[in-house]
């Protein structure tokens, strides 16, 4: 079971992984939900739930979208 987001900041939050690349993922939490953009399109904004999120997450880290990273 996904485990629940407490990240409270309204501010644009990006990966320290991306450093000072333009390109990448930001996300931000936003009432009662989380919002995600690429930072080079801000106007596309995509909102989901903190459970949601959480579960995202965490089939990241385990590798489940691996697949979609590598070419065929």
């Amino acid at each position: 079971m996904a485990s629940l987001i407490l990240m409270t900041s309204t501010e644009w939050q990006k990966s320290s992984f991306s450093e000072a690349a333009s390109n990448c993922v930001e996300v931000r939490a936003r009432k009662g939900a989380v919002e995600l953009r690429e930072s080079d399109e801000g106007e596309v904004i995509v909102r989901t739930t903190r459970l949601k999120f959480s579960a995202f997450l965490e089939a990241a880290k385990a590798g489940e979208f691996d697949h979609l990273t590598t070419a065929p």
